[in-house]
């Protein structure tokens, strides 16, 4: 098999489209989204199949041609063909798949509608459809009509016969009106029996099994190599983890039952991080990434070989370990038990009849791969090339980048592809052209073709190498940036450069290395990697304007001629050379290389550094020498000799003067400086000067001292600008006024600068100021300052004295007294001389002031002019007085004296939590900590303001710490990143927040917004603006003072793209229409503004990506609302703004109206014709005027009727959706309350039994001795395996029902008993049944009605077949019909649980059931509590109650909402819990009834909310009941005397019963109050209305789960249906009969069961008003499935007439149902009883069989006689003993002695 990788990607109207091309990218843009491209391999045209449409266009995206494929009319439970379809209306039809047929010239192309039937079009027209059929049924269904499932194929070939077909394979996920064919193949022709896109392989386990809609399949991918047909997709394990794993699974070819089916797990990333397959791309690696992969040993067909070779050979097993298991089964036995040699399992490599299929990989042997690239963001796209065998991937992206990246070892990311598609999501469909040079991307609406790379445009080799494109390389001999291919000498060395590489030619030296400007010769210059050079190529050298021609001297070295001395430029000012470019060329056009050669000027050198001519010139690289009598520099001559000469690098013997002494000198001072002179021999008697620039131009001479030293008289230096600076001197032969080389570097200092008092001046460095100090004593400390001037009694606090002169050392501050008291000096914050710290002393009790005094070192002291002042602080009020216990609230402190002390001193507590000052004066602002304690106090704490160390002060009871403010919800839940979008939180405890802010925090960024408008219940914020270019994600946040809460969910999307607008011209009248994309994501047609110039215009619509304008009425006068320079008044600015964003969409003008023709017109024509007729209009007009008025009016007053019933429903509808969102997110299986199997069965069988729970069905339990047990035991068992034989249970059953007193409710009783006793053999309960039901039939059909059949339960087998349907359905109903069942349920219970019900007469005021209808129009209010469950914890949890509901309706809906994620079984009840309400600092307990229930007359009324006062956002607090045997009996006792009172005639809740209000009239005469007249109900019958138009979704939703035939239909039921089917056609029984006899059989004996029972199925509790909805529901689905038709009048029950319009769809639906089940391909016997053995042998062992079979003996026992005779007349019967049988079980369970 050739090689090949898997690139796999993980996580986590009509319109004219538009072609166009620039910078060599060519786009061709649609207007619909685009779902799948293919390229037609031969001739390299592209189709795009989009929303609606397919294009054809050309290689370079020319349009070609097109097809409308939408919209359609059609229906989501359509059933093709589509003229026979209902309820059709206008839907998108999306392209499912698209695949090239390039053997017969056809395009395949599926799309959504008709249930995914596909059609065949001209791959050289598209417009033209080659074939489609819609009336060959459901083998014809290829694709899925839900949006968001994949559909992936690829072509085939198929050999039957002899003849080989072109097919295609077809890899589908699920949808909920789907099959279940994940894996199919489709014919492309006629044959035989089969028709075109007919699945021609049926393979049970990939097709028909129900366990697949666990999976969640999710296709990817599906491609073919060497025999094999790969798909590639991810699902979930096992269906009970909704985490996605990915998987590659495998085909064989020509494999005609998919036996060779095996899966292959891929796990990537460490720990499988990266679990889900985005995109994949199948490529041959090249050479180098190959090899990677060969040596990390992980091959995908290895592996898959080694899991079927595991199954075969070893018992699934690979090391000793379990590998292999069997997907999408629930089976846990043993399953690969073959044992094939290993030497001939080649033959089998395609499976076989007799080994299990399909095979996958355990977890533990995936294939695992590591991450060789990680990106921000997600991954979308992937297409590979191979490029001179390296392996190029390119990757798209959720942000519209195509990124490029180099596989290598380790990948990197080296460019990105050119393209306008920033923002824009890559879809899966990234491929390459015909020749591999260009790369289509497709976007949502766009392909774009762009070259794989940009080579050329790199015109040096530089810019070349740094594209690190593998791609690309540097052509040398042609100065070109081009692919290998072509480089015409690319193959010789050092022809092409590879770009990755980072190399190019380069000179690497010459020889010589550097030149005299003065010198000319040949420069040999070395390029070790330059190319081959041949005979017929040129070299040429160009320096400057000179050129010479280049010789190769040897491999890699050339030899060029230098200029002359002439052409070499001059040496540039500040340098010793000058660098002169050496340039490289070939065949005169082509520069190879290029570097600079330095051309020297030793005369030069010495201008570097001019004190030190010289060492300058001897010491610098270029070889020079220095001639000591002249004082020049020259090149290097050996004729030149003499000690006047010193050579190059004979710095040593240089003349020069160094050492200086001293090396400080001060500003001010002539001191005299001594230095030394080497190396002066040759100037022996010269005379030397000394300078400096800070001499002034002013040179002294030098006097000659001892040998070698010499002396300087000095200068008196000044400089003021800094407080030192070096001085350098240099020393000139006075001869010939050359410069000597001299190093003499002193500092020149100045004592003054800084240094202002004596003080500083002693502390300075005494090295440099010791020879100048004065002698006189230090001065008299100055104190300027006192910080601060007020302190506390108490003292304790530190204060700063400022001045000068205050002493050198700390030591030297003797005392420090401060209006007379001492205060005690702070060593470690002494500054020298300006800064004294110390801390002040009591002053006793009166306040009291003075001045400072400061006694220094020597008896010196200071005394300020300023004074001190003792103060004690008063603080007397503190605002606000509340808030969060997070803290944050910044609260202001008023008093007198507050400002005694300075910042630092000041500490400020609340009971125990600090306040962090602020603010420090006459008031103290702080901000306060947060409260850690639990619970808050309910009392103001006192807060305490602490100065220094000893003064206390506090204001009582002055604030107090509340709960943090709840946050409940935010609108909207999203903005653009340009931000300014009004979010709004709703919660309460907002008024206790002064700030607020709104924060968003990125990777590596905040953006910050505070809030506009607060109120306590409402905070609206404009969202943030955040950096459009970071790809990365946001989390945002509220702080509220100091509290923060996470706004979860809330997501930035890009910023809108606006079209440029193509419509300028309009009118008041017209309608702007905006185009673009990205508009809906967030934002809302009222959040959005308009403007046209400076005038606002209404927002009509917003679509996603359209917005419709309505222009202003009368054209704006400026153009903009920003002042433009342009003046021109007929162009306006149509400006579009989201919040902060603003986007100037194009300029309009309003239409010009040309007046001009009026003007000649109106006199000459209209005028007189006016006048003619202007008495007679005059009459008319106001006549029409006045009728037209009043018919506008009329309709006015209509359509705001009807606008304000549809925003009620609306309204309602809305409210409710809200209401249910804790409960419809996320419904899964685990979230859903389902009953297991047991309870369900339980439940179903046995509840509505005269013994209801306590039935021993039920409790299991059975009063047997435990002496007799044992024997019990066996003798049932006996029995079971009696009851087994066909021919003792036929006998059983006939013989009991041909009994008189085996009434109905005893045959349903038995059914059940026998279906838990025979539960283990499920296909022989079902062979029993059909049995038993063809003797039914015949009875039916032949002496009876045959339209009565299975209506009621009569028979024992109309019993068994509701149970058998109950068994089969179990598992439909957990996967499929119980969601929308549930959500049924709770929105009915929700919705009357929004208005009162009352708990007596068990009547609503929101319900479907007119009987049920509360006839009074009741007062209430909505209130939400804050229940704190005791015992739980401090949380508390917000319910929405009425102020009418009784005490246990509170209690019901508390226990509601605290423990909602707890099943109702095991929620605690209502009358073991207590409620008590704290208004204050006593607590209440609430109940139904006590002393303070109201009593009118002899009634009295049960306690609601109201008439305990409680108010909105009250604290409640729930408590479990736990009692001690004596106190549980009293509380008995206790309950049961309320019961009783509850019970009684005179209690009632919110309406009392009419025969009193009749006894009270009678006794009256008249009534004149308005609270005892009885209401008219009628009047209220609307509301069934307005509740069913709520519930009127849900309604359809379960309506749909049940009664549809596209999603996934029960095995039992096709099988069922078949049977009835068959029967008729045997019997001749009318389309009719059949009809009723399923809508018996299933329906009504099904699913009307379970409809009114919700708890049959999860674990609720139903009450009385809501069963009594729910009873209307189960009747209208009733009605719907019979065949008659209602006459409804005015007089129909109610409950009729609410549903009578959707009667009708509904009568429909049913109709479809069951043709489309008559459709579906047979469920054979085989399949039938491999379902139902899997039921038995996963349920069978929770039943109580023991416990039935006991029970069913009962029954023998009764009946013993007649069975006994029964079978003593019945051959079969006494052939197999089955009277002895009996006889001895009867023995065993009854212990007695037979006459056996």
């Amino acid at each position: 098999m050739a090689s090949w990788v898997s690139l796999l990607l993980f996580l986590f109207c009509k319109s004219v489209a538009r072609a166009q091309e620039s910078n060599n990218i060519l786009e061709y843009t649609s207007e619909t989204p685009i779902n799948n491209v293919v390229q037609d391999p031969q001739t390299g045209r592209i189709y795009l199949g989009a929303v609606n449409t397919i294009f054809q266009l050309g290689a370079s995206l020319k349009l070609q041609a097109r097809a409308e494929t939408g919209p359609q009319e059609d229906a989501r439970t359509c059933t093709p063909p589509a003229s026979a379809c209902q309820d059709t209306k206008p839907m998108p039809n999306l392209n499912k798949l698209l695949l090239v047929h390039p053997s017969n010239g056809t395009l395949i192309v599926c799309g959504s509608r008709y249930r995914g039937i596909c059609s065949l079009r001209n791959l050289t027209n598209v417009e033209e459809q080659v074939y489609y059929r819609d009336s060959n049924g459901e083998r014809t269904y290829v694709a899925s009509i839900e949006d968001n499932v994949n559909v992936v194929g690829v072509m085939s070939t198929y050999i039957r016969e002899g003849h080989t077909f072109s097919v295609f394979l077809v890899g589908k996920g699920y949808g909920s009106l789907d099959s279940t064919k994940l894996i199919s193949t489709r014919i492309l022709q006629d044959f035989r029996e089969w028709v075109v896109f007919e699945s021609i392989i049926e393979a049970s386990t990939v097709q028909t099994t129900p366990f697949v809609p666990k999976y969640l399949h999710d296709f990817r991918l599906a491609f073919k190599e060497d025999g094999f047909v790969y798909f590639l997709f991810s699902r979930t394990l096992d269906g009970t983890d909704n985490k996605n794993l990915t998987f590659v699974s495998r085909l064989c070819e020509d494999d005609h039952h998919y036996y060779s089916h095996t899966e292959l797990q891929l796990n990537c990333g460490q720990n499988n991080r990266y679990n889900k397959v985005q995109a994949a791309y199948v490529a041959s690696p090249g050479t180098e990434l190959a090899r990677v992969m060969t040596d990390s040993g992980k091959y995908e067909n290895k592996r898959l070989v080694d899991i079927i070779s595991a199954c075969y050979s070893d018992s699934g097993k690979i090391g000793g370990f379990p590998a292999v298991d069997i997907p999408y089964s629930s089976k846990t036995d043993e399953f690969c038990t073959s044992r094939i040699a290993k030497d001939t399992l080649e033959q089998f490599k395609c499976g076989a009849d007799f080994l299990p299929s399909p095979l996958a990989s355990k977890p533990k042997f995936a294939l695992q791969a590591d991450t060789v690239l990680t990106r921000q963001g997600l991954l979308t796209a992937v297409a590979v090339a191979v490029e001179n065998e390296h392996t190029i991937a390119f990757l798209g992206n959720n942000q519209g980048e195509v990124l490029k990246v180099h596989l290598t070892a380790e990948a990197h990311v080296y460019s990105k592809a050119p393209g306008d598609t920033m923002g824009e999501k890559v879809n899966k469909n990234l491929f390459f052209d015909l020749s591999q040079s260009h790369l289509y991307i497709t976007t949502e609406k766009k392909i774009t073709k762009v070259p794989v790379q940009t080579c050329l445009q790199m015109k040096d080799c530089q810019s070349c190498v740094e594209l690190k494109d593998p791609y690309c390389g540097w052509c040398v001999l042609e100065g070109r940036c081009t692919r290998r291919s072509e480089c015409r000498r690319a193959e010789e060395k050092n022809g092409w450069l590879w770009s990755p590489k980072q190399e190019c030619v380069k000179i690497r030296s010459f020889t010589p290395p550097n030149l005299s400007c003065k010198k000319t010769q040949k420069v040999l210059i070395h390029i070790p990697s330059l190319p081959f050079i041949g005979s017929s190529d040129r070299l040429m050298c160009i320096i400057k304007s000179f050129q010479s021609e280049g010789t190769m001297s040897g491999s890699g070295q050339v030899s060029c001629d230098l200029p002359s001395p002439s052409l070499i430029p001059q040496t540039p000012e500040n340098q010793d050379f000058v660098a002169v470019m050496v340039m490289i060329f070939v065949n005169e056009t082509v520069e190879l290389a290029a570097r600079e050669f330095n051309f020297y000027n030793c005369a030069a050198t010495v201008k570097k550094s001019e004190n030190t001519p010289c060492m300058a010139c001897v010491t610098s690289p270029w070889g020079c020498q220095w001639n000591t009598n002249d004082h020049t520099c020259s090149d290097m001559d050996s004729s030149m000799t003499g000690p006047n000469i010193i050579k190059h690098r004979e710095g040593a013997r240089c003349p020069q003067f160094e050492n200086p002494d001293p090396g400080l000198i001060p500003v001010g001072y002539k001191i005299p400086i001594s230095f030394e002179g080497i190396n002066l021999d040759l100037y022996e008697g010269r005379v030397f000067t000394i300078g400096t620039e800070l001499m002034r131009n002013v040179e002294e001479e030098v006097n000659i001292g001892e040998v070698q030293f010499y002396t300087f008289s000095g200068f008196s230096f000044s400089y003021d600008k800094s407080p030192e600076t070096n001085v350098l001197f240099y020393v000139k032969d006075k001869e010939s006024g050359k410069k000597m080389d001299s190093t003499l570097n002193v500092t020149l200092y100045n004592c003054s600068m800084g240094r202002e008092d004596c003080s500083l001046c002693k502390n300075a460095d005494p090295n440099k100021d010791s020879m100048i100090l004065p002698t006189q004593s230090a001065p008299i400390p100055q104190i300027t300052d006192i910080i601060p001037r007020f302190g506390p009694l108490r003292g304790g606090i530190s204060i700063t004295i400022r001045g000068s002169n205050l002493g050198i050392r700390k030591e030297d501050i003797k005392r420090i007294t401060v209006a007379g008291q001492p205060c005690i000096h702070q060593e470690e914050k002494y500054s020298v001389s300006t800064s004294v710290v110390c801390e002040i002393g009591s002053s006793g009790t009166k306040a009291k002031w003075g001045q400072v005094e400061v006694e220094v070192n020597g008896g010196k002291k200071g005394i300020s002019s300023l004074v001190f002042t003792y103060r004690d602080p008063i603080p007397q009020t503190v605002t606000p007085s509340r808030g969060p216990k997070a803290g944050g609230t910044l609260i202001t402190i008023s008093g007198q004296f507050l400002d005694t002390g300075s910042k630092d001193d000041v500490h400020v507590t609340i009971g125990t939590v600090d306040c962090t000052v602020e603010h420090f004066g006459v008031r103290i602002t702080c901000r306060t900590g947060e409260y850690r304690t639990d619970k808050v106090p309910s009392d103001l704490l006192p807060v305490t303001v602490t100065y220094g160390k000893s003064t206390v002060t506090t204001v009582p009871s002055a604030f107090r710490f509340l709960e943090n403010p709840i946050v409940l919800d935010h609108q909207p839940k999203g903005s653009f990143v340009c931000g300014g979008r009004n979010i709004m939180v709703t919660g309460s405890g907002f008024d206790l927040i002064q700030t607020a802010v709104m924060m968003v925090q990125g990777d590596n960024m905040k953006a910050y917004e505070d809030y506009h408008e607060k109120n306590d219940t409402v905070i609206q914020f404009r969202s943030p603006t955040v950096n459009e270019s970071l790809n990365q994600h946001f989390r945002t946040y509220i702080h509220l003072d100091n509290w923060v809460k996470e706004l979860k969910p809330f997501d930035y999307h890009q910023n809108p793209v606006f079209d440029k607008l193509t419509k300028n011209v309009i009118n008041e009248a017209s309608i702007i229409i905006v185009t673009g994309r990205g508009f809906s994501k967030a934002m809302t047609a009222k959040e959005a503004q308009a403007f046209v110039g400076d005038v606002p215009c209404l927002v009509n619509t917003l679509q996603d990506d359209k917005l419709f304008l309505d222009p202003p009425s009368t054209p704006p006068r400026a153009r903009s609302r920003r002042q433009r320079r342009d003046t021109r008044p007929e162009l306006l600015d149509l400006m579009i703004k989201f919040g902060k964003g603003e986007w100037l969409v194009g300029l309009v003008q309003y239409e010009k109206k040309n007046d001009l023709s009026l003007y000649i017109i109106i006199p000459a024509v209209v005028v007189p014709m006016l006048l003619i007729i202007a008495i007679s209009v005059y009459c008319y007009r106001r006549k029409s005027q006045q009728a037209e008025r009043e018919y506008e009016k009329v309709k006015h007053q209509l359509e705001n009727l009807e606008e304000s019933v549809r925003d009620r429903c609306k309204k309602e509808f809305t409210d409710l959706m809200i209401e249910m969102e804790d409960h419809t997110n996320d419904l899964s299986e685990g979230r859903i309350p389902f009953l297991d199997y047991k309870t369900y069965t339980d439940r179903v069988f046995f509840l509505p039994s005269k013994d209801g729970a306590n039935d021993v069905m039920i409790t299991g339990k059975l009063d047997i001795p435990e002496a007799r047990r044992a024997t019990v035991t066996q003798a049932l068992n006996q029995f079971s395996n009696l009851l087994n034989s066909k021919t003792f249970l036929i006998n059983f059953i006939r013989t009991l029902e041909r009994s008189h007193d085996f009434n109905a409710r005893a045959k349903v009783y038995f059914a059940s008993l026998l279906t838990v006793a025979l539960h283990g053999k499920l296909e022989y309960y079902t062979d029993i049944m059909r049995t038993l039901l063809l003797e039914l039939m015949e009875e039916y059909v032949h002496s009876k009605n045959p339209k009565l059949m299975l209506r009621r339960s009569e028979t024992v087998v109309e019993r068994m077949l509701c149970n058998w349907m109950s068994i089969c359905l179990y598992q439909f109903l957990k996967d499929s019909a119980g969601e929308p069942l549930y959500k049924l349920f709770r929105a009915i219970k929700h919705q009357i649980e929004k208005g009162p019900v009352d708990a007596r007469v068990k009547k609503a005021k929101y319900t479907l059931n007119d009987t049920g209808l509360l006839g009074d129009d009741v007062e209430y209010s909505v209130l939400t509590l804050q229940v704190l469950v005791h015992g739980e914890g401090p949380d508390v949890t917000p319910v929405k109650v009425l102020n009418c509901d009784t005490i246990s309706q509170v209690k019901e809906k508390i226990i509601e909402q605290v423990y909602r994620n707890l099943p109702y079984s095991q929620r605690p009840k209502v009358e073991s819990v207590t409620l008590e309400w704290r208004p204050g600092s006593t607590g209440q307990i609430l109940s139904d009834l006590d002393l303070t229930s109201q009593k009118e007359g002899r009634w009295k009324r049960i306690n609601t909310l109201a008439h305990y006062n409680v108010r909105d956002n009250a604290t409640l607090v729930l408590s479990r009941v736990f009692h001690t045997q004596q106190n549980y009996d009293q509380n008995q006792e206790n309950h049961e005397e309320r019961n009783a009172l509850l019970d009684d005639d005179k209690v009632f809740h919110l309406v009392r019963p009419a025969d009193e209000l009749d006894e009270i009239k009678s006794k009256r005469g008249s009534i004149k109050d308005k609270s005892m007249t009885k209401a008219i109900t009628e009047i209220y019958l609307t509301r069934l209305l307005s509740v069913k138009g709520t519930l009127q979704q849900f309604v359809d939703d379960f309506f749909r789960s049940v009664l549809c035939s596209g999603a996934v239909v029960p095995p039992a039921v096709k099988y069922f249906f078949d049977f009835l089917d068959e029967q008729a056609q045997k019997h001749s029984v009318d389309d009719e009969t059949i009809h009723i006899w399923k809508t018996n059989s299933l329906p009504l004996r099904f699913w009307v069961n379970i409809l009114k029972n919700p708890h049959f199925t999860f674990d609720v509790h139903v009450s009385e008003v809501v069963d009594a909805s729910l009873s209307v529901i189960a009747q209208t689905f009733m009605d719907a499935c019979t065949k008659s038709e209602h006459k409804l009048s005015r007089d129909s029950p109610s409950n009729k007439l609410l549903y009578a319009k959707e009667i009708s769809t509904y009568k429909k639906m049913v109709d479809d149902y069951y043709k489309g089940i008559r459709q579906m391909v047979p469920v054979s016997d085989q399949d039938m009883n491999t379902h139902l053995a899997e039921v038995s042998r996963s349920h069978t062992d929770k039943l109580n069989t023991q416990v039935a079979l006991h029970q069913l003996y009962q029954y023998a026992s009764k009946y013993y006689d007649g069975i006994i005779a029964s079978l003593d007349e019945d051959p079969a019967a006494q052939s197999k003993q089955l009277t002895l049988r009996l006889q001895q079980i009867a023995a065993a369970l009854e212990n007695k002695v037979t006459d056996l």
